[in-house]
């Protein structure tokens, strides 16, 4: 296997840390040995003060079991402006051979009910009567698509 991690261009990482750790069960990426905080480490290195905005600048989150890749939120200036060519799939809902359809689909509902309380919009159920398949699509806080199945 080849080490890599998720990039994702946003606008503001720090949010997106938070809302991303939450939703996947990952943790904020500890600062590199020896630097308190991401701040201090980044003005180390010689990032200037003005590309730093405020809070601690932490970008990337960890999966705390360390088999998922890291994901890093990367600060660009331009906004979203179409549809994602690549989204996460959030699996809530359990697989099909061990887990009922109706049991699936309440976890499904209740994954979607946390992640809307913590900053998740615009909910689009993908179902159909007689298809033993259920998912939500949703919006992360910068308008970005992903699925919780």
């Amino acid at each position: 296997m080849t080490d890599f991690q998720l990039a994702i261009d946003c606008a503001d990482p720090e949010r997106q840390v938070r809302f991303w750790a939450g939703a996947l069960g990952y943790r904020p990426e500890d600062p590199p040995a020896g630097a308190a905080t991401w701040r201090a480490y980044w003005l180390a290195i010689g990032v200037p003060e003005d590309e730093l905005g405020d809070g601690d600048c932490c970008d990337s989150i960890v999966d705390p079991a360390g088999a998922g890749p890291r994901i890093w939120f990367q600060q660009v200036p331009e906004g979203k402006t179409a549809k994602n060519r690549l989204h996460l799939d959030i699996k809530a809902g359990g697989k099909r051979e061990e887990v009922p359809f109706p049991d699936r689909k309440q976890r499904v509902d209740a994954k979607v009910e946390h992640l809307i309380a913590a900053g998740a919009s615009s909910p689009r159920v993908l179902s159909q009567p007689g298809l033993d398949h259920y998912a939500v699509t949703l919006l992360d806080p910068e308008g970005n698509e992903f699925c919780v199945n």
